[in-house]
């Protein structure tokens, strides 16, 4: 059974800077795409970035220069690190997985995190 953990969310002055970390654990195979989602209220979720098991990132347009996602896979950890943060990024933060299990590949998700900036 795999469970991602995630933290370091919270309440943040605009402007300032979060880092989220989200940790697989349990029966967990070989992890492949990792990255965080978000869904403020009334709003569809949107992809926030994503990385591959090579390193390969990706990100939404509105977050790019401002956002920083990284990994760590010998602590099957991805991290998302948040800089200039606007009053608009307030969502709750899902982290997403990819994870190969006898030869079964599975999405994950995250809990969810919530982080909120205010002006």
């Amino acid at each position: 059974q795999v469970q991602l953990v995630e933290s370091g969310g919270g309440l943040v002055q605009a402007g300032g800077s979060l880092r989220l970390s989200c940790a697989a654990s349990g029966s967990t195979g070989s992890i492949g795409t990792m990255g965080w989602f978000r869904q403020a209220p009334g709003k569809q979720r949107e992809l926030v970035a994503i990385i591959s098991s090579s390193g390969s990132t990706n990100y939404a347009d509105s977050v790019r220069g401002r956002f920083t996602i990284s990994r760590e896979n010998a602590k099957n950890t991805v991290y998302l690190q948040m800089n200039s943060l606007k009053p608009e990024d307030t969502a709750v933060y899902y982290c997403y997985a990819q994870i190969t299990n006898w030869s079964l590949r599975s999405e994950y998700w995250g809990q969810g995190t919530q982080v909120t900036v205010h002006s």
